[in-house]
């Protein structure tokens, strides 16, 4: 799991340098544009402490914005189920949040909230939260009728059933989405410090790009790579581990 990840992103990565130095060679571009081997080694050994530490901030942070995400969009999902009243209002107010393109609003949150923590957790969480809304959206608002049909004709459906029993046929989807939505959390957060932020690794890249430095952010991009990789391949084995004990829950209220 965490192996295969692994070589899919180095062979992707490995793949875009090698392009970056064909390029350098067929056009004869200088150093000072698209830096030597042993110049990305040279910077490496002097910035990757430094952006190790970056990284990590980073991901913390996507990290706690994703879950939030999380939680927000299941509890959308959950109170919109109802047609009417408080879940329709719910429901349609988180449509229209999403309705603004939040690299728009990003400044303004900058602008209120400062270019701290906060600032950068609130982005990312709203960066990903609509992809998990809308599949959640449709998975508890759809009911599963060959099995709640006979919960229904025996009198012992309730919401909390309801909800268990959906998300357990749909399991395979609200997965899907979550690793899906943690590339897009991280994504999120980056450009949160890219446009204003006191640390992080999309800080250090949009520094490099003052500077014109292109090793410092392939540097850059190889640490996210890789927390990138470490963190799917977490959310896929929790998954696994969380769908095994819901197969077992399951069975026995089945039984």
């Amino acid at each position: 799991m965490l192996h295969n990840r692994f070589c899919q992103f180095l062979m992707l990565y490995i793949s875009g340098i090698m392009f970056l130095f064909g390029v350098k060679v067929l056009l004869g571009v200088s150093n000072y544009v698209i830096p030597s081997l042993y110049q990305i080694y040279e910077t490496t050994c002097f910035i990757s402490g430094q952006y190790v530490i970056e990284t990590i901030n980073t991901m913390s942070i996507a990290m706690i914005g994703h879950m939030i995400a999380i939680c927000a969009a299941i509890s959308i999902s959950i109170i919109g189920r109802f047609k009417h009243g408080i879940g329709s209002f719910i429901t349609a107010s988180a449509y229209q949040i999403q309705a603004y393109p939040i690299v728009a609003i990003a400044p303004i949150i900058f602008i209120l909230l400062g270019d701290g923590i906060i600032s950068r957790l609130l982005i990312a969480a709203l960066i990903c939260y609509f992809p998990l809304l809308l599949t959640c959206m449709g998975i508890f608002t759809e009911p599963v009728k060959d099995v709640e049909h006979f919960y229904i004709t025996t009198n012992q459906i309730n919401w909390k059933l309801q909800i268990k029993i959906r998300a357990y046929e749909h399991f395979g989807k609200i997965l899907t989405v979550i690793e899906g939505s943690a590339t897009t959390a991280i994504v999120g957060t980056i450009v949160a410090e890219f446009i204003s932020s006191d640390s992080g690794i999309g800080r250090c890249i949009s520094i490099a790009l003052s500077q014109n430095d292109l090793a410092k952010i392939l540097i850059a991009l190889f640490l996210i790579g890789i927390a990138t990789t470490i963190y799917l391949s977490i959310l896929e084995f929790l998954g696994k581990k969380i769908r095994m004990a819901c197969h077992i829950t399951m069975t026995n209220d089945y039984h």
